[in-house]
């Protein structure tokens, strides 16, 4: 057996959390063969924590492989997640991508953010979302989380 990167403890917490998935989930993994350091253990990573709930499913791509597929959902680098809706097998897109292993403090993000996308609500707040109703050119947000 693989040897698991999360403790068992973890386990058990992410396992709770799951528990307030309300609606299926698709994550699509992006690698690539060459020049990606954090690929497989971001693979192990994303593999364990899907394992923990069954309204999560994980598909796996190669950036090369599947060029056309990592440009419709505008992933250029690997490794890279895309945390999808999911609405009778079909993604919903909703912008949401990690680039990168989402280790240390951006592993709770990423837990935070499946459930967030699992509820396909954004929580923003009414004024929020009528702010961004009304921008006229689309944004483009990046964060950027360095472990230093």
């Amino acid at each position: 057996m693989t040897e698991q990167l999360l403790e068992e403890s973890v386990r058990e917490q992410v396992r709770e959390i799951f528990k307030d998935l309300q609606n299926p989930l698709q994550v699509l993994f992006f690698s690539s063969e060459t020049n990606c350091d954090y690929c497989e253990d971001t693979q192990k990573l994303i593999s364990e924590v899907a394992s923990l709930s069954d309204r999560i499913t994980l598909t796996e791509y190669d950036l090369d492989r599947d060029a056309d597929l990592a440009a419709q959902y505008y992933v250029g680098k690997a490794p890279a997640l895309v945390i999808a809706g999911e609405d009778g097998g079909v993604p919903i897109d909703y912008g949401v991508r990690f680039v990168g292993i989402p280790a240390g403090h951006e592993f709770s993000s990423l837990i935070h953010v499946l459930v967030m996308v699992s509820r396909q609500d954004s929580a923003l707040q009414p004024e929020t979302r009528t702010a961004l109703q009304n921008l006229a050119h689309p944004v483009h947000l990046q964060v950027f989380v360095t472990p230093t």
